[in-house]
């Protein structure tokens, strides 16, 4: 009786690790809507996936997503939609794979936005926010001094408790042996969400992205980039934002959390090569994404309008792909803010290795910001000789060290306040700047 025991229990152990090691990535926690949520998972190989889920003070009524097949083709990935939530909800969630619960050693949790027009004041809300993320692999990196270091930085970004994150670009980077094939990127991708310091940030903070060049093909890549419609599909596939303006071209897109709004912008896919200088347009965004851009903005109701982009919008200096290497198309842009006379807007941007807060003051308007955000783990840098002139904001460079922000956006409907905090690895706050929206009309 005893050896059958034995027996008994030891196959329940291995039935569990079997199950355990099902998940190769994640799960992340996607968008969050007031009927909806996606929890995002990859396994090993092809498997059935589903969600169980439950409010978080009834867990006795438990709910499942539809069970989700993972292919190879999709690499092993599943959507999985949290159709029954209700609005204002916190939930507790479970992973099963081929019928077996699957165990994690941290909690695994999300949420639903708010109901609160016409009823309340919106909800205060914060959100991370960061760019460049570079996993080491030394089989295939360049030789010499690791460029990825730092990775308990995804654990300080987890202990400050964000509702979601934003990853501003260069999320991962492309090696030689990844961006000519499906295989490779969908390689390169996997290697973030399965990295052990991200996973409970993953699992229990909501997630938006774009892209920037080396998250969507080699170094300072553009529109003539020859995978991009491949590496499109693959970023939809991990990072599965809830809305795409355009269906097959670039990232474009938009979100809401409570009463701001986000702009997910693509600089990539429409770009014009940096040394094409003589004939055509010079597109940066391109006149297609730039027109949607002003449409939404001037559509929006929100106090505080989040514009996303991989490179710097407000520095003039044209060093390093930001905008102001296609003067033209910047100038449009800035220009149709100001006539079209549209408050609140706040560029989040990333790309350079080091942090700042560019401040662009405009005659009889309200001054535009634009906080670089980088590196989260790869190469810090320091800004250029160029630059020495830019409109860095006092006290906010942060130079050669791995940071995150934090954005916290408190008070009441007519009376919004954001309070932007930039942290070391280790959580340790740098600098902080408070904005009034009122301030940006």
């Amino acid at each position: 009786m005893k050896k059958i025991f034995v027996l008994f229990f030891n196959l329940l152990i291995i039935s569990s690790l079997t199950s355990v090691a099902q998940v190769k990535s994640g799960p992340m926690v996607g968008y969050s809507d007031y009927k909806e949520v996606l929890v995002w998972v990859q396994t090993e190989k092809e498997a059935s996936v589903k969600i169980v889920y439950w409010d978080k003070t009834n867990p006795s009524k438990k709910l499942s997503t539809d069970e989700i097949k993972t292919i190879k083709h999709d690499g092993f990935i599943a959507h999985c939609i949290a159709d029954q939530v209700e609005h204002g909800k916190k939930y507790n969630y479970e992973v099963w794979v081929d019928k077996k619960k699957v165990n994690f050693d941290f909690p695994l949790e999300f949420q639903s936005q708010t109901l609160w027009q016409y009823r309340t004041d919106p909800p205060n809300f914060k959100f991370a926010a960061g760019s460049c993320a570079y996993i080491n692999e030394p089989d295939v990196d360049r030789p010499g001094t690791p460029y990825g270091s730092d990775y308990e930085i995804f654990k300080a970004i987890y202990d400050k408790k964000p509702d979601f994150m934003i990853w501003g670009g260069d999320n991962n980077y492309y090696r030689e042996v990844d961006w000519n094939t499906r295989t490779g990127v969908i390689h390169r991708n996997s290697e973030l969400k399965r990295l052990p310091e991200a996973r409970a940030l993953f699992a229990n903070t909501h997630h938006y992205a774009v892209y920037d060049d080396h998250d969507y093909g080699p170094n300072d890549s553009d529109r003539s980039f020859w995978g991009k419609n491949m590496t499109l599909e693959v970023f939809k596939l991990f990072w599965p934002n809830p809305n795409f303006a355009f269906k097959d071209e670039g990232v474009t897109g938009t979100f809401f959390w409570n009463d701001c709004q986000f702009f997910l912008m693509d600089d990539r896919w429409w770009r014009t090569p940096n040394n094409r200088l003589s004939t055509g347009d010079r597109d940066y965004y391109g006149q297609k994404q730039l027109n949607w851009l002003i449409d939404a903005l001037k559509s929006s109701q929100a106090p505080f309008k989040f514009v996303i982009t991989g490179g710097q919008v407000i520095n003039p200096a044209a060093v390093y792909e930001n905008m102001a290497t296609y003067p033209e198309e910047r100038k449009q842009l800035l220009d149709m803010i100001t006539k079209e006379k549209i408050p609140g807007v706040f560029f989040i941007s990333g790309d350079r290795h080091h942090t700042n807060l560019q401040k662009l003051e405009r005659e009889g308007t309200y001054p535009l910001y634009d906080v670089t955000l980088s590196p989260l783990t790869s190469g810090a840098g320091a800004p250029v000789k160029e630059e020495v002139n830019s409109p860095i904001v006092e006290g906010t460079r942060v130079d050669k060290t791995h940071n995150f922000g934090l954005f916290e956006v408190t008070g009441k409907r007519t009376d919004r306040v954001l309070k932007l905090s930039v942290f070391d690895k280790d959580g340790k706050e740098m600098w902080n700047k408070e904005f009034k929206a009122k301030d940006l009309r």
